[in-house]
């Protein structure tokens, strides 16, 4: 679920500081800069683990402030492909169950990858497995709140940095942004499709 992720940046640390440890400060301006971030194609940075390197600092004409090169290990939440992980139902649509982990909410179960069969009640707005037994069908809701253990299968990065409009359709599409939805830089896609998975609920031991 969570790994060491070598980085290297460079940090600037203004006058005030100075009289602070080198260390103390740089670590505290990584943490401003990359703690609860995505990073693109590497994950969502939790805090920093330990700096391997300081290079020289510079002191650049016109700013007081120094710049260092910092080599560093930061601890970064990037579940790998089939993991398993166990979160809570945050809300369900007809696009599927959303999950969080409590510091992280951009996870998906679609339709497909759901206990089959499966329905989406309308009234509840919750999703329903019909389990099939002996004795004809039960339906097991998928309630809000509810632990869930999943199979992570799939995870999409989206570039979120801001980019210039053209000039043609800068007045056009102005207003067009701001009622499309903002896109999750980070998303994962889970799956509930097998036994063992699902609800923690319905595999305890009666």
């Amino acid at each position: 679920m969570f790994v060491l992720v070598e980085m290297t940046d460079t940090v600037r640390i203004p006058p005030w500081q100075f009289e602070r440890k080198l260390n103390e400060s740089i670590a505290e301006e990584l943490n401003k800069k990359l703690a609860n971030k995505v990073v693109y194609n590497v994950g969502l940075c939790i805090c920093l683990y330990d700096i391997t390197k300081l290079e020289d600092s510079y002191i650049f004409p016109g700013d007081g402030a120094s710049h260092t090169k910092v080599h560093f290990r930061y601890v970064v939440f990037h579940p790998f492909l089939d993991e398993i992980l166990i979160g809570q139902i945050k809300s369900c649509s007809q696009d599927g169950v959303h999950v969080s982990l409590g510091f992280f909410d951009d996870i998906v179960i679609p339709p497909e990858s759901l206990q089959q069969p499966a329905k989406f009640d309308e009234a509840e707005q919750v999703w329903v497995w019909e389990y099939e037994t002996e004795e004809g069908a039960h339906d097991l809701y998928m309630d809000i709140g509810e632990e869930i253990r999943f199979r992570v299968v799939d995870e999409t990065f989206v570039d979120t940095s801001p980019t210039g409009p053209s000039s043609a359709e800068a007045s056009t599409s102005n207003a067009a942004e701001e009622v499309q939805k903002k896109e999750a830089p980070y998303t994962l896609v889970g799956s509930i499709s097998e036994p063992g998975l699902g609800l923690l609920s319905w595999w305890t031991n009666s």
